[in-house]
């Protein structure tokens, strides 16, 4: 979902990078199927940079050569995993660091490092260049994500040497730190729906020591990490790789980074996708309110999947809204009482609402909604809040990934926007009547920057790309944290010419990943042959 900060990050995270297993039955099988979530919806966040071009930096960066070496597994700011293991056809996967500048306003000033992954091509004799990935976020490493999602990208690989990186502020690539693990524990148990004086100031002060945190461990970068900062590293990244032109593929946030990409440098795009699509156009409050209605639509039709079940689904219910019912009356319950959930850790409302929304990002996890909220009401927590881990990159020994940290590092520098608790109030009517579930989630969710010690850059990004190469945007009718309309805002955004429409009837996050036979034919001739479809194209 769009997240504005990591206290209400659960419910803008995204869903597992993998794909988990029907048969896990426990809380520990589905933190191990699902152990990272880098498909997170973007913060929408008027662009601060008119200019559309990047300032001058030393020479010596743009030509640099990347060493290239075996991968290692993540590390604890990644995620925990082991070393990505090889390709059909043994081919391995390679890994390296690209310098970049702190500050593009100082491009003679300090660098950074970004980390890079890549598998080459599987037809050199016909390779076309280098497909950059960003899965999204912000805040998700796709040093991880690439080799969990490889095998749906293999039919790419055959022509192009398939890249991705951890963005600024993520993973390896001076990935921002702020609070420890046992910190980081209460900080997600949180009350994020305050209902009396005391438990706003609560809310409040963990927002505050939160984002002090941030400025205490990682200061020095976070005026950093911004999109714009990640769009120009993306052209960095194109000259070092040797490409002519960007050829990329972009999920979730991913399109509204390319979409800031495309704006600043149009005569270097080259093929691109944008998948799961950010609306550009939104400020804070619509994206948020968006996103509400976007998973109140996927909750609507999870559960009258279980009212065609019959007696096959566990929830109790004869139609739609009494299932509905019964999981707005558990979270009543559990914000009076929580419940045991995990070793020491009890299930909370904001837990469990967020372990709700990370089920609702794919239709493979709706079978552990189902079995979660049915042992939620007898008691245990463990799934739900199983879910809620992987929403937030918390691993089953208690380490924490930096998704959270980097996701509010870089929303919170994008977006300009700063609301009160009195301003976030006023508009929780609005926010209940678009989703009873995830609308107070979402409304208060809105103050999530307040305290933050950076200030933004734009109400939303500037998107334009006159002279652009076409640039394919899919849009998925029932995508819950990047709503359809999204996909047509970005399209007439981008502008005439260039942004090129594809609707996939469909649920869940992203439609390229669906297993959907229309959309993969689509985009495959589209980035393997040049094929550019017709604009309004319908799959299936």
């Amino acid at each position: 979902m769009t997240h504005r900060a990591a206290r209400s990050a659960a419910l803008r995270s995204a869903r597992p990078a993998v794909r988990a297993s029907r048969h896990a039955t426990r809380p520990a099988a589905v933190l191990a199927a699902a152990t990272a979530t880098v498909l997170m919806a973007a913060g929408c966040s008027d662009n601060g940079d008119k200019g559309g071009q990047n300032p001058d930096r030393p020479k010596e960066l743009a030509t640099q050569k990347l060493t290239w070496e075996a991968c290692p597994a993540p590390s604890l700011q990644e995620g925990t995993g082991t070393a990505p293991s090889p390709l059909p056809g043994g081919a391995k996967w390679e890994c390296s660091f690209m310098q970049a500048p702190l500050d593009y306003a100082d491009p003679d000033g300090d660098t950074i490092e970004l980390a890079l992954i890549r598998a080459k091509a599987s037809d050199p004799a016909k390779r076309i260049g280098s497909l950059v990935f960003n899965f999204g976020g912000p805040g998700g490493s796709g040093l991880t994500a690439l080799p969990s999602f490889a095998k749906d990208y293999e039919s790419l690989r055959t022509r192009y040497d398939l890249v991705s990186f951890d963005p600024r502020g993520v993973g390896r690539s001076a990935g921002v730190e702020c609070m420890d693990d046992e910190r980081l524990d209460a900080f997600f148990a949180l009350d994020s729906t305050p209902d009396d004086a005391g438990e706003v100031a609560a809310y409040k002060e963990g927002l505050k020591e939160f984002a002090t945190a941030c400025e205490e461990n990682s200061g020095d970068v976070l005026p950093h990490v911004g999109t714009l900062d990640a769009a120009r590293d993306m052209d960095l990244m194109r000259q070092v790789l040797g490409d002519d032109k960007l050829h990329y593929f972009g999920i979730s946030y991913g399109t509204e980074l390319g979409g800031v990409h495309a704006h600043l440098f149009p005569k270097t795009v080259g093929r691109a996708v944008f998948d799961a699509v950010v609306d550009p156009t939104s400020g804070t409050e619509q994206g948020a309110l968006g996103q509400a209605k976007g998973f109140q639509l996927a909750l609507d039709n999870f559960a009258e999947d279980c009212v065609r079940r019959g007696d096959a689904c566990d929830l109790p219910g004869s139609n739609a809204k009494e299932i509905e019912d019964f999981i707005t009356d558990l979270l009543a319950k559990l914000d009076k009482k929580p419940i045991p959930g995990i070793g020491d850790r009890e299930l909370t409302q904001s837990q469990a609402t967020n372990g709700i929304a990370q089920a609702l990002y794919s239709k493979e996890y709706w079978p552990y909604l189902e079995q979660g909220l049915d042992e939620a009401d007898g008691g245990d927590g463990g799934l739900l809040l199983a879910l809620s881990d992987s929403m937030n990159g918390r691993d089953q020994n208690g380490d924490y990934s930096n998704l959270q940290a980097a996701n509010a590092a870089i929303n919170c520098v994008d977006d300009k926007e700063r609301f009160s608790v009195e301003e976030a109030r006023a508009k929780l009517p609005e926010f209940r009547e678009a989703s009873p579930v995830f609308g107070p989630f979402l409304g208060w969710g809105l103050i999530s920057c307040s305290q933050w010690p950076v200030p933004g850059t734009w109400k939303h990004p500037d998107v334009s790309a006159p002279g652009s190469a076409p640039i394919l945007v899919i849009g998925n009718t029932g995508d819950p944290a990047t709503p359809y309309a999204g996909a047509r805002a970005m399209a007439a955004a981008l502008g005439k010419g260039v942004g090129v429409e594809l609707t996939y009837k469909g649920e869940g996050h992203g439609a390229y990943n669906s297993g959907d036979a229309c959309v993969k034919r689509t985009v495959d001739a589209y980035l393997l042959d040049g094929t550019v479809p017709e604009s309004g194209t319908v799959c299936p």
